[in-house]
C-alpha cells in the first residue's frame, strides 16, 4: 500500500482546488482470553497479507501497532481504506493469538512493555527514560494537503483555538490499570510528560518554526524532527499539516468523523489565511487549560469557548465547529457523511462514555476490552 499520494490524484486536487487527507491509526495488542496487553507485534507482522505491509508500521512498543491510509480526495475512499486496514490487521494479530484493540491506553493491568528493537527508540528511552510507563499509549493522526510550509505556519496558527474540542471527541482512555482514572482520555495526561507534547506555539513564519524546531533539538528535548509532538505540526515526510493530540477512536466511523471534521477546518483556515486575516493568539496557559478540559472531560462535559474565555458544554462547541466548517464539508463533497456520522457521534458519546456505560451497567474491564476489540475490527 503506497502512502505517498500519487501524481494524478495530486493533479486532481490543485485542478478542483480540494485538500487531500489521510488518517494514521495506533492500535493495541491483547491477549486473545484476557484483556492484558501482549507484546506479539513481530507475531502480526508475520500473519499480515505481503499486500499491507506498505501501510502498517511497528511503534514504540512491542505491544503496539500502526497503521497509515494512503491520502485521499473522497472520504469514502479514506473510510473503505481504514475499514479496510482495521480488518485485515485484526485477522492477523487473531491468527498470531492476540486482538488489535483501538483505545488510547492499557485498559487492563499488566506489566510494563518493552521496547520495540529499533535503534532510534532505544536512543529515546536511555535519554528520556521511563516517561511511557504502561503498555503503550495510542493516538489518532490526521493529515491535510497544504500548498507550501510558509501557509502551513499561518494554518497552524488559525488552528490553535479548535483542537481542545476536537480532541474532546476523541476521548477514548478512561481506564488504565484496571481502573477509572477520572479523565476521559489518561492517554493525553500520561503523553504530556514528554518535553515536547502541548499546543502549537503562535509562530511568526516557517523560519520561526524551524529555528524553534533547531533549539529543541540542541536542547535535548527531542532527538530529531520526528520527536516535534505539538498537537498540530508540519509533516516531516509530506506536504501537510497534521493534527495528532487525540485518542485512537474505536471505530472506523469515529477516525472518518474526525478526518471530514479535520480537513474541513484546515480548508476554511486556510481560506482565513490566504485572506490575510490574522490568527488569534490564544494565550498559552488558556490553551493548556482547554486541552486539560478536554482530557478530563471529554465531549460530555465542558471546554472552554476562545471567544469568550467561559465554559460551555463541549457538544455545544463541536457543533459551533461543524457549523463553521460546513461549507467546507460541502465543497469537498463530505456534508452527507458527516452528518450522518454526527449524529451517531451525539448518540452513542465518545469511546470514553461508552465504556463507562458498559461499567456502569454492570460490566467488567474484560467486557469494555471485548467491546473494544469488537468495533475495532468492525464486527
Amino acid at each position: 500500500m503506497d502512502t505517498a499520494i500519487s501524481p494524478a490524484l495530486a493533479a486532481r486536487a490543485e485542478r478542483d482546488d480540494l485538500l487531500t487527507l489521510g488518517v494514521e491509526e495506533e492500535y493495541l495488542l491483547v491477549d486473545a482470553d484476557e484483556p492484558r496487553a501482549v507484546e506479539a507485534v513481530e507475531e502480526v507482522f508475520a500473519e499480515l497479507p505481503d499486500a499491507l505491509r506498505d501501510g502498517v508500521q511497528h511503534e514504540y512498543y512491542r505491544t503496539q501497532i500502526e497503521v497509515a491510509s494512503p491520502p485521499q480526495l473522497e472520504l469514502g475512499k479514506l473510510a473503505e481504506a481504514l475499514s479496510g486496514l482495521r480488518s485485515e490487521v485484526a485477522a492477523a494479530a487473531e491468527r498470531a493469538g492476540a486482538r488489535l484493540v483501538a483505545v488510547g491506553t492499557g485498559p487492563a493491568a499488566g506489566h510494563n512493555a518493552r521496547i520495540v528493537e529499533n535503534e532510534r527508540y532505544y536512543r529515546m528511552r536511555e535519554r528520556f527514560g521511563d516517561l511511557s510507563p504502561g503498555q503503550g499509549m495510542c493516538g489518532t493522526h490526521v493529515h491535510v494537503s497544504i500548498p507550501d510550509p510558509e501557509t502551513g505556519v499561518l494554518v497552524l496558527n488559525h488552528l490553535r483555538p479548535w483542537l481542545p474540542v476536537l480532541q474532546a471527541a476523541t476521548a477514548n482512555s478512561p481506564l488504565f490499570a484496571g481502573r477509572d482514572t477520572g479523565y476521559a482520555s489518561w492517554r493525553s495526561m500520561m503523553w504530556e510528560r514528554w518535553p515536547t507534547v502541548g499546543p502549537t506555539p503562535y509562530l511568526r513564519s516557517h523560519e520561526h518554526y524551524l529555528t524553534l524546531m533547531a533549539d529543541l533539538e540542541a536542547s535535548g528535548a527531542m532527538l530529531d524532527s520526528g520527536m516535534l509532538y505539538w498537537y498540530a505540526r508540519l509533516s516531516a515526510n509530506y506536504p501537510t499539516v497534521e493534527i495528532r493530540m487525540g485518542d485512537v477512536m474505536p471505530s472506523a466511523d469515529d477516525a472518518v468523523l474526525l478526518a471530514a471534521l479535520t480537513r474541513a477546518l484546515v480548508a476554511s483556515l486556510l481560506r482565513e489565511a490566504q485572506a490575510g486575516i490574522e490568527a488569534p493568539d490564544v494565550e498559552h496557559p488558556l490553551l493548556m487549560a482547554a486541552h486539560w478540559r478536554a482530557a478530563h472531560d471529554g465531549l460530555e462535559g465542558l471546554n472552554i469557548d476562545m471567544a469568550t474565555r467561559e465554559t460551555r458544554p463541549a457538544w455545544r462547541l463541536l457543533r459551533q465547529l461543524f457549523d463553521y466548517v460546513r461549507p467546507e464539508l460541502e465543497r469537498h463533497g463530505d456534508l452527507a457523511t458527516a452528518t450522518l456520522l454526527m449524529g451517531r457521534l451525539r448518540e452513542h458519546g465518545t469511546g470514553a462514555a461508552r465504556q463507562r456505560a458498559l461499567l456502569a451497567q454492570g460490566g467488567s474491564v474484560e467486557d469494555v476490552v471485548d467491546w473494544l476489540a469488537r468495533t475495532t475490527r468492525g464486527a
